[in-house]
């Protein structure tokens, strides 16, 4: 279908979860919408995440059971984000994301799977919740797109072997637990000789989860609406007219709009310039190597600028920081393996180049890289080492250095991954002072072997205990690295997205730099300044409130307004 020529009310430029909630919204509010995306297929970061939305009060906590005050959430909110909180933008998430779960419910038919044991980032802030605040896409059987699931972006290859994702929570502790418990072998043979099958029959695998299954669940609703979408059709401007955004002129043509242009390209972690001048730590852009597509490269952001747009530098960050490392591809540049799983669990350390720790490894990715700025001396590329022994790198791998039966040869011979039959081997083979990492490990494990860890408190806290090994005491992110070989992988420095985008109001509109909307102008998702202020109080932060203002934004564009009631 081609853009040339057409009318709608609304057009949405982007493909990720935000856009297509407000798109979705929109079409149900009886608009008349067209989706527009520059990649040959749909999805954006989002198909690549891990799909879970942090959405305080969501009907499936108030469900089980779990219904608190929408003040908590405000207060922890208040609390972690100190001068960069919004009351009026944070209570209209709080209020909306709610009834914006409801409705995809309602309207869209879509299931979700709760998070109801998942606890906040930092459970010592006042109004931390311990569970009940997130909620992820459930499993979508892929078949029930067809032929169309062909334009739905598949998982991030680096973290899903042979292109089959794999759910957070159980699904993936059997896959760790597969040589450990025959149940868990069971269900993994179920699942791998599953994918298989639909990768012969109908080329790729069809049990879609996390993002995947997020996007794939929001295409099978629009597809039901009859929602037009254009693949492959990059938007080259904004159209104005008589002091209102009217529409898009794209590759493929014109799209006028009498409701107006929603912003959801998914922010710039590919735009250099922007990273040069935003990120202290990256001062070419070249230093910085974010996990999202690379073909995020801050199309919304420029498009908003150009009509007067204003985006927003004051962010206490301006990245979703996250520990990523660089994965060797002969085809292509470099994979991003984004570190956010094997990181808590009991047996691996992290050091920087002089042997020492800098942080509690089982913390918040965007914690984890804040420390690592921190401790790196001025002018030097931030880098550290993920540090482990044989026991652990067999059982949970080591970046894309996959757990047993996978084979190590690969990533030996193209030094993604390093090895030594002693920890100053391995020190010398990283070029980590080995004296100092030998001291380090031996301090480590002393205390490691109690469950402690007095230097960096890991495993104290309830995200780092959820994240670690359940089935390990006394503490479950905390063992000693003993058995030989021992292995490391480079870190660098990377993130999940960006934070700085288009300063808003509450309905999503973009502000000019005077602070007066832009009529016919909204920004979502990451194209959208954060309303977390350059904070990550807890997983899902992205997603919740990009969904949350995907759907406001499609209601002011409408003229329906808004439920209030809480």
């Amino acid at each position: 279908m081609s853009a040339s020529s057409l009318h709608a009310d609304l057009v949405v430029v982007g493909s990720g979860a935000s856009g297509l909630t407000a798109a979705f919204t929109a079409a149900s509010l009886g608009l008349d919408v067209v989706v527009v995306e520059k990649e040959p297929q749909l999805g954006g970061t989002s198909a690549w995440s891990g799909g879970w939305m942090w959405i305080p009060r969501n009907p499936l906590a108030q469900e089980a059971g779990i219904d608190e005050p929408l003040e908590a959430p405000l207060d922890y909110l208040r609390h972690e984000l100190g001068p960069q909180f919004d009351e009026a933008m944070a209570r209209r998430f709080l209020e909306q994301g709610p009834r914006m779960i409801a409705f995809l419910r309602d309207e869209a038919k879509m299931t979700f799977v709760d998070g109801n044991k998942i606890p906040d980032f930092h459970d010592k802030t006042p109004g931390a919740g311990l569970g009940g605040r997130s909620l992820c896409a459930a499993p979508f059987d892929g078949r029930r797109l067809g032929a169309r699931l062909k334009d739905v972006r598949e998982p991030l290859p680096e973290i899903s072997p042979f292109g089959m994702g794999i759910a957070s929570g159980l699904d993936l502790k059997n896959f760790f637990d597969a040589f450990l418990k025959p149940k868990a072998f069971w269900h993994v043979t179920k699942r791998v000789v599953r994918h298989w099958l639909d990768v012969v029959i109908h080329g790729r695998g069809m049990h879609l989860v996390n993002g995947n299954a997020l996007v794939a669940q929001l295409l099978a609703a629009l597809d039901a609406r009859g929602v037009k979408i254009l693949l492959q059709c990059p938007v080259v401007s904004l159209i104005q007219s008589e002091g209102r955004i009217t529409g898009v002129k794209t590759a493929q043509g014109v799209i006028t709009s009498r409701c107006g242009v929603v912003l959801a390209a998914g922010g710039f972690p590919h735009d250099l310039a922007r990273k040069a001048a935003l990120f202290p730590h990256a001062p070419t852009g070249h230093e910085h190597h974010s996990a999202a597509p690379l073909t995020n490269t801050g199309d919304g952001l420029r498009l908003g600028e150009e009509v007067g747009g204003h985006v927003r530098t004051d962010l206490a960050h301006a990245g979703a920081w996250a520990p990523v490392s660089l994965v060797p591809n002969d085809k292509g540049p470099a994979g991003r393996f984004p570190h956010l799983v094997e990181r808590a669990k009991p047996g691996l350390i992290m050091v920087l180049r002089n042997g020492l720790r800098f942080a509690n490894e089982a913390d918040a990715y965007h914690d984890l890289m804040q420390a690592l700025f921190k401790a790196m001396p001025e002018g030097e590329v931030p880098e550290a080492f993920m540090i482990c022994d044989h026991r652990f790198q067999r059982r949970y791998g080591l970046g894309r250095a996959r757990p047993r039966p996978f084979p190590l040869a690969p990533w030996l011979n193209n030094s993604y991954l390093k090895r030594g039959h002693s920890i100053a081997e391995l020190a010398q083979a990283c070029g980590i002072d080995a004296q100092a990492l030998v001291q380090t490990v031996t301090e480590y494990n002393h205390h490691a072997a109690q469950g402690r860890d007095p230097a960096f408190h890991r495993g104290e806290s309830a995200y780092n205990r959820i994240q670690g090994e359940a089935d390990h005491s006394p503490n479950p992110c905390v063992a000693p690295l003993l058995e030989a070989p021992f292995y490391a992988v480079k870190i660098v420095a990377g993130s999940l997205g960006t934070f700085a985008g288009l300063k808003t109001n509450q309905d999503a509109q973009v502000l000019s730099k005077a602070g007066e909307p832009l009529s016919g102008l909204y920004a979502v998702g990451n194209d959208m300044a954060s309303m977390m202020g350059g904070h990550y109080p807890a997983g899902g932060i992205t997603l919740g409130p990009g969904m949350t203002f995907g759907f406001i934004a499609a209601h002011h564009a409408s003229g329906v307004p808004l439920a209030n009631n809480r």
